[in-house]
């Protein structure tokens, strides 16, 4: 016989925690309550939310704040956690899941109120791993929201010239990071994004993988863009990296870019349902090195291929599953973004999205590779 579920609890702001915004499709800048108990939904609401809640909020029933401040001594004075415990008792709850994220203080509060909460590590709704039909509508248009960033992009690459010691120079002034990715942005957000750290970075600044890039760009060096925004509607993340080059590359950098390329291409055609992530990343890891790239330190830096082939996207842009650390299985969607990263090269990095399906899988993402601009 099985055992009855735990009630679930989640105290969070819907605009930053993933775990209430799947459950309810509700964004709220503060933190409001959300139950479910025996198959039903509810959420404790502010006044200031209360119609809004009602009318958007995917849960079965919305509850008034001021309702639940009624029920505690202090009335309205009642502190979150009093209130919580208020409503919990109403619903009968002696004992609630919470996400491992559940603030910690509020916990003991709650805790200290005769309420046993139970952490769950991992993901909290494990059904985010696998997205529906309508996840998989809702990232396409986060994915096109973040093709439109990267049009920006080499539009204004493609415009810029090529000035002394092959400086860029665009709209009267030097290119520099800062104004391109401000282009990039400014594009997210009028397609209806939210842009966070985009990286424009060139050059040495390629080669450490997180660099978010500064100052001018020059011509026939490496640039790495790599566009991660949110649809400000859905709150899921789209995720896309090209490394271009505005001029011409030399045979260093042409041989690094279809190197990174070659390997991503022999990783899509491995990745399908039961196939194990690991040994496909060690594999590309092993061609880079096959080909003049391993993977190392030289004079204590890293080069080759040092970070994890992809990782799964949602409505985080870092989520279950990472690509080494996982079986592939139908609906699960992964980003796929082997780089190679040289110092006196440069970094070179492709990233596209992919759902698994039944036999294979779906190249969601769809924008060109073109080393030159």
């Amino acid at each position: 016989m099985n055992k009855p579920s735990l009630p679930k609890l989640i105290i969070a702001a819907s605009e930053h925690d993933p775990d209430i915004l799947y459950a309810t499709r509700f964004f709220a800048p503060d933190p409001f309550l959300f139950l479910e108990k025996d198959g039903r939904t509810c959420v404790m609401l502010s006044d200031l939310e209360i119609d809004r809640g009602r009318r958007d909020a995917a849960v079965d029933e919305v509850v008034a704040y001021s309702e639940i401040s009624k029920l505690c001594k202090k009335g309205k004075n009642a502190s979150l956690a009093e209130h919580t415990l208020a409503f919990l008792a109403s619903r009968k709850v002696k004992r609630a899941a919470v996400p491992g994220s559940f603030p910690l203080g509020l916990a003991r509060a709650i805790e200290k109120g005769g309420i046993t909460l139970v952490p769950e590590a991992g993901l909290f709704w494990k059904e985010r791993e696998f997205k529906t039909a309508e996840e998989l509508r809702q990232m396409l248009r986060s994915l096109v929201i973040t093709e439109m960033g990267m049009a920006r992009a080499v539009e204004v690459l493609k415009a810029s010239e090529i000035g002394a010691r092959n400086a860029l120079r665009w709209a009267g002034g030097p290119l520099t990071a800062e104004i391109l990715r401000a282009e990039i942005d400014s594009a997210i957000l009028r397609a209806g994004g939210l842009p966070a750290n985009t990286i424009v970075a060139g050059g040495e600044q390629a080669c450490d993988p997180h660099e978010r890039g500064s100052g001018p760009l020059r011509a026939h060096e490496l640039i790495i863009l790599d566009i991660f925004p949110r649809d400000a509607r859905t709150g899921y993340f789209g995720d896309m990296t090209r490394t271009v080059v505005r001029g011409r590359a030399n045979e260093a950098r042409r041989r690094l870019w279809e190197t990174c390329l070659a390997g991503q291409k022999q990783a899509l055609k491995a990745i399908k349902p039961g196939v194990e992530g690991k040994p496909v990343q060690e594999s590309v890891k092993a061609f880079f090195s096959k080909q003049g790239y391993p993977t190392e330190q030289r004079d204590g830096r890293w080069t080759g291929f040092f970070h994890g082939l992809g990782h799964g996207l949602g409505l985080e842009i870092h989520e279950t599953p990472r690509i080494a650390a996982t079986t592939f299985r139908p609906g699960q969607v992964v980003t796929v973004e082997p780089g190679i990263y040289v110092p006196g090269i440069g970094g070179a990095r492709h990233e596209d999205v992919i759902t698994i399906t039944g036999t294979g899988h779906r190249l969601l993402s769809r924008f060109p590779k073109e080393l030159e601009i």
